[in-house]
């Protein structure tokens, strides 16, 4: 039987890869509401993103300077939306 790996959508920035893969690992989420992106802060999640990487950087970056830019995307996000008001 024919196998195919599926393969992941084509990315124009690293930044648009970064967040691509953090959000298919579940390690970051989009708020329903404003649509903006929050950390899940799962240690598990952004181990698999991380691992993503370091095994399949997208072409002409190296795993060191992937995981670079998965660390810059994921510092620029927050826990909660700017926009939901706070919980009581």
């Amino acid at each position: 039987m024919l196998m195919t790996k599926e393969r992941r959508a084509a990315i124009r920035t690293v930044r648009g890869w970064a967040i691509a893969v953090l959000h298919e690992t579940g390690a970051i989420r989009e708020c329903e509401y404003h649509s903006w992106m929050q950390d899940r802060a799962d240690p598990h999640a952004r181990e698999r993103a991380f691992e993503i990487a370091r095994q399949d950087p997208p072409p002409g970056l190296s795993p060191e300077a992937a995981t670079g830019a998965m660390t810059e995307v994921l510092d620029s996000f927050g826990y909660t939306c700017p926009e939901c008001p706070p919980e009581a």
